[in-house]
């Protein structure tokens, strides 16, 4: 794209070029200050206590989530976090979207208050499915898209307008949900990315999503390989998100990484945690329920970072029958428990 003010109607065709989003799972998607308010979305558990989280509380919910896991890989050996944590106190449930496209995701697809019933209805389901957590609902917002033109800076990537970010903080607020703002950076770097996106990162109810497929390291067009990040790259981010905790006293932020495949993350036994953020590897990738358990195993349980989350495709999933769409109860029976669900 040449200019970033391009009309709508070309923003929305550069859009759809990558809204089918992520791969088959097992293959080797002028800005104005807004007035926001702070508002209690973050729904902070009241299981851990204000002051100081109980640790063996804490360790014991660690356990719920590992499922009975006797490997020794989960639950994972992290520093305990600082007070407001989310996890492992609840589970998110998350809609994903962007509010350009209807192709790109749910978040996006269909007309708000038929997306609120429709989300609700599946935080539901997952209440009945494992009474042991909490669900809160969440949006997922792609906040930086990927193109398949370089765009005046070079750089394959569209940044949105802050007033659409604005936009689903608002919704968000209607029912007391989280927001997630998530890049993808093609040329840039996911420092400047994030950089870009500190205002909203300062409120509590507002968590930070990458994604790796469309990170391209060697100059290639966005779409045409699958991208990576390395363990410096998403330490980077984490760094950046413990700097905006520590500096706003805030409860630790969320980050979530996309990924379906070995390369989409090097040196994962090299990604930090820190007390400031928790880590959710979400199993992206659409497909059958064989190709996407096999996934889980190798991407997910056999390279264990903190938390596990898992990516549900309303449309790609059931390609081969309704019935290859994982439900909450069958998801519930995995090891470890995804904690962060995620639709689109």
């Amino acid at each position: 794209m040449k200019k970033l003010n391009f009309p709508l109607l070309y923003v929305l065709l550069i859009l759809c070029f990558f809204s089918t989003g992520c791969n088959n799972a097992d293959s080797t998607g002028k800005n104005t200050d807004s007035k926001i308010e702070n508002n209690n979305a973050s729904k902070s558990t009241s299981l851990a206590d204000k002051k100081q989280i109980d640790t063996v509380a804490y360790n014991k919910l660690l356990q719920n989530i590992a499922n009975g896991d006797t490997t020794g890989k989960w639950p994972v050996k992290t520093p305990y976090p600082l007070s407001g944590a989310i996890f492992p106190y609840n589970r998110i449930v998350a809609f994903y979207g962007n509010l350009y496209s209807t192709r790109m995701g749910i978040l996006g697809e269909i007309p708000k208050d038929s997306m609120f019933k429709k989300l609700l209805g599946e935080v539901s389901k997952w209440e009945a499915a494992d009474s042991t957590l909490p669900v809160i609902p969440a949006l997922h917002y792609i906040a930086v898209t990927a193109q398949s033109l370089p765009g005046k800076n070079g750089k394959y990537r569209l940044r949105m307008p802050f007033h659409q970010i604005d936009t689903i903080i608002n919704w968000a607020k209607e029912i007391n949900a989280l927001v997630f703002v998530d890049v993808q950076v093609a040329h840039s770097l996911v420092i400047d990315e994030v950089t870009e996106l500190e205002k909203y990162l300062k409120l509590p109810q507002v968590h930070f999503g990458i994604d790796p497929e469309f990170s391209m390291k060697n100059g290639e067009r966005p779409g045409s390989v699958i991208g990576t990040f390395t363990a410096a790259d998403i330490n980077s981010v984490i760094d950046y998100l413990a700097k905006v905790v520590k500096e706003n006293n805030l409860p630790p932020k969320i980050l979530v990484i996309h990924r379906f495949t070995q390369g989409m993350i090097t040196n994962y036994d090299k990604i930090k945690t820190v007390s400031e953020v928790q880590v959710v590897i979400d199993m992206d990738g659409w497909g059958d329920k064989i190709l996407k358990k096999s996934s889980w195993l190798r991407y997910i349980f056999n390279e264990p970072i903190q938390f596990a989350g898992f990516k549900i495709f309303y449309k790609n999933d059931t390609k081969q029958g309704k019935d290859q769409l994982y439900t909450p109860d069958e998801l519930s029976k995995f090891i470890p428990k995804p904690i962060y669900i995620q639709y689109q």
